[in-house]
């Protein structure tokens, strides 16, 4: 059984993100990581009777939060195809645009769903456990410099090579299934005092490339200029730096690059006009209420008339 909403996932920073959405009541909008709705049943009560709010969310257990409340559609996919999918609910044009990146603490504390270094449990990591290749798969067959590439990137590891040889060669003497059998792989070069920190980077890389997470959210950015008209809200967390960077440039400056184009008086021609210089960081109350809430970086941007650079 799925726990209920208000203890699947508590949302971060909830004043914040709906400050940052401008809610107006009759408009319509998009939680593109429904998850356990409590950015949603916030975003809900704000809304008149003609408002709207889509929820995107390609966890099948999601689908157990989902709100009686007709003013609320579920489309239970990947965010990166945004557009598409509102394409074919007749929707063009939406005014405001929340996501909540990274894992949920239900995914973290669903041991078998792999995510938690915490947990011995099948080494899976999908976001949606029916579609795409399982982390047991992908690292049973991943040539050396991709699993190194992989984890120099998404890890953020010192020394990549090291853990990519470590772990496939254990691979080579027993078939790594679990998420125990990774930890064992690898636990002879986690720093002392350090190891979990060690862990998590390691299942962080592997997790955003099984997902293609970086790949989704630069899709899902890009398709937010098209769908939101000038005045629009983008409102975006992120809980790691990686995905941080890549909000912070395309808000700037509507790439991922941050290259940075300016009229002739000088002034940032980007679709997008950032609302907060640097990320907005939870209280010391919430951090210490909701652990998760620590590492999370609120952005929020508004639509210019600009349009996205092709």
């Amino acid at each position: 059984m799925n726990p209920a909403p208000n203890t699947y996932h508590l949302p971060v920073m909830l004043d914040g993100c709906l400050e940052g959405l401008n809610i107006q009541p009759d408009g319509t909008y998009i939680d593109v990581t429904f998850g356990g709705g409590g950015h949603s049943k916030a975003i809900l009560d704000q809304l008149s009777h003609a408002g709207h709010l889509i929820g995107f969310d390609q966890d099948p257990d999601a689908l157990a939060n989902v709100p009686d409340d007709p003013r609320f559609t579920l489309i239970p996919e990947n965010f990166r195809y945004i557009r598409n999918f509102l394409r074919m609910q007749g929707i063009r044009e939406v005014h405001g645009i929340l996501a909540d990146l990274g894992v949920s603490s239900h995914q973290f504390d669903a041991g078998e769903r792999g995510f938690s270094i915490r947990t011995d449990a099948p080494l899976d990591m999908r976001m949606n456990p029916k579609v795409g290749t399982s982390a047991a798969d992908w690292l049973a067959r991943v040539p050396l410099e991709d699993l190194t590439t992989t984890l120099r990137l998404y890890g953020e590891l010192q020394r990549p090579d090291k853990c990519a040889h470590a772990i496939l060669d254990h691979r080579e003497q027993l078939p790594m299934k679990t998420t125990g059998d990774l930890i064992q792989a690898i636990s002879h070069l986690a720093p002392r005092g350090k190891e979990n920190k060690f862990n998590a980077q390691v299942f962080q890389a592997i997790r955003i490339a099984i997902n293609d997470e970086l790949a989704a959210l630069r899709e899902m950015l890009e398709a937010s200029a098209a769908l939101l008209p000038e005045g629009g809200r983008l409102v975006v967390m992120s809980y790691h730096s990686l995905e941080d960077r890549l909000v912070k440039h395309f808000m700037r400056s509507g790439n991922f690059e941050d290259r940075q184009e300016r009229d002739f008086k000088g002034a940032l021609r980007a679709p997008f006009h950032p609302l907060n210089r640097k990320a907005i960081m939870a209280s010391e109350t919430e951090k210490s209420a909701n652990p998760r809430s620590r590492s999370a970086k609120l952005r929020i941007a508004e639509r210019t008339s600009i349009p996205l650079a092709s």
